[in-house]
């Protein structure tokens, strides 16, 4: 809990700081990466350093939580919390990265702001930086415990045992623990950061989800080749994948982690992809499957195109394992070979949403924004849609 008078110092402060936090996160990377080049070069995306999405979810969780902290002092903003300490978990963060971050972020603040930071605000913004980074230390520290690691131990190497052409910009490596220990325990929906060294160096992270279910012998990884668009970079690690990554090769990978994941109830459910947003989807229709789940199951699918959709035939098989499913695909562009299939965007005003539905949904932003209102539209309670972002969360940092 903030204390009384850095609330009412934070309060006064907000306005200012959220107005110049966009000004001060450039900033703060800018000499984060001078004085730290190696955490550019092997833990941050410079994809999303690029094209600024970082800064812009850095500055929104900040404010998000400030704002937390004075409008409900009674409550800690747990959801944001989690997903950002299991975004961390799955790239090795460590407490005394939480140091260099506080060292870079407050000179920043301070160069910003100028006098506008007096001894009371810096000690107020101190007080909520060290209760957000406090919070998110203990989360990540019982996130490793559940998984019997430390940060420092938590990559391993793996072998690909097979690859899966799915589409054009899409494949699935198959991968087995170099060490020939069991494959570790995971939820559906849950993903791995997967760590290559590139041309020149660079030891980028990604993170992907898993698309078998718990329980399978082997990791399935199912990855699209992000291409460049609007003048941004080709994705650099999805790219290094496509090209030179085959049977037999190896790859550092990390424990499973992430929040989206099924409860193990037979409330109806409703499960919306968009893209290749469509792998935590595929894991939670196996575990279904697997779990002879007897509640409706709506499938939702949006892409550019039949050819686009990848793993289309595994979403309809799986949800014709289920005993009262059915499965929605919208396109963009026509297919003769499915005249049944929708043409525009997901549309559900025909689809009937049963009282209780908990929707999971993942895909491009402006998809699940779509997706969330209409749910919200038929009674489903903003409680109960869930999602995942695939990058930055500037969703979550904005609201």
């Amino acid at each position: 809990m903030l204390s009384e008078q850095s609330a009412t110092t934070v309060r006064a402060t907000l306005p200012a700081v959220g107005a110049a936090i966009g000004d001060i996160t450039e900033l703060f990377y800018r000499r984060l990466f001078e004085a730290h080049p190696e955490l550019l070069r092997n833990l941050f995306n410079r994809g999303h350093q690029a094209d600024g999405t970082q800064r812009q979810a850095l500055a929104g969780s900040i404010a998000a939580f400030a704002t937390h902290l004075v409008e409900h002092p009674d409550t800690r903003p747990d959801v944001m919390l989690g997903r950002i300490a299991h975004k961390h978990a799955s790239l090795g963060v460590t407490p005394e990265q939480y140091h260099v971050v506080y060292e870079h972020l407050f000179a920043a603040i301070a160069e910003v702001l100028g006098d506008a930071v007096t001894p009371e605000v810096a000690e107020a913004w101190t007080e909520v930086y060290w209760l957000m980074a406090n919070a998110l230390i203990a989360i990540e520290a019982r996130l490793y415990a559940e998984r019997g690691l430390t940060a420092a131990d938590s990559w391993s190497e793996w072998v690909v045992e097979s690859r899966t052409e799915e589409t054009a910009d899409v494949a699935t490596f198959r991968l087995r623990p170099a060490d020939g220990s069991p494959v570790p325990a995971f939820k559906a929906g849950q993903y791995v950061s997967v760590q290559v060294e590139l041309p020149d160096g660079a030891r980028q992270i990604r993170q992907y989800s898993l698309t078998g279910a718990p329980g399978s012998p082997l990791l399935s990884l199912t990855v699209k080749r992000e291409r460049g668009a609007e003048g941004r970079p080709d994705g650099e690690v999805s790219n290094h994948l496509h090209a030179r990554i085959h049977e037999g090769d190896r790859l550092r990978v990390s424990a499973p982690y992430g929040d989206l994941v099924l409860d193990s109830a037979d409330a109806p459910l409703l499960l919306a992809s968009a893209g290749i947003g469509v792998t935590p989807i595929l894991a939670m229709l196996e575990q279904l499957v697997a779990d002879d789940h007897r509640g409706p199951v709506t499938v939702v699918h949006a892409d550019r195109s039949p050819a686009d959709h990848a793993l289309r035939a595994d979403q309809e098989a799986l949800a014709g394992k289920l005993p009262d499913a059915d499965a929605h695909f919208w396109y963009e562009s026509a297919d003769a070979d499915h005249p049944a299939d929708r043409i525009g965007y997901a549309d559900l005003s025909a689809i009937t949403v049963a009282p209780g539905t908990h929707a999971y949904l993942c895909g491009p932003l402006p998809f699940m924004r779509s997706v969330r209102t209409q749910l919200l539209a038929k009674g489903v309670p903003a409680a109960d849609i869930h999602y995942e972002v695939f990058g930055p969360d500037l969703w979550l940092a904005s609201n």
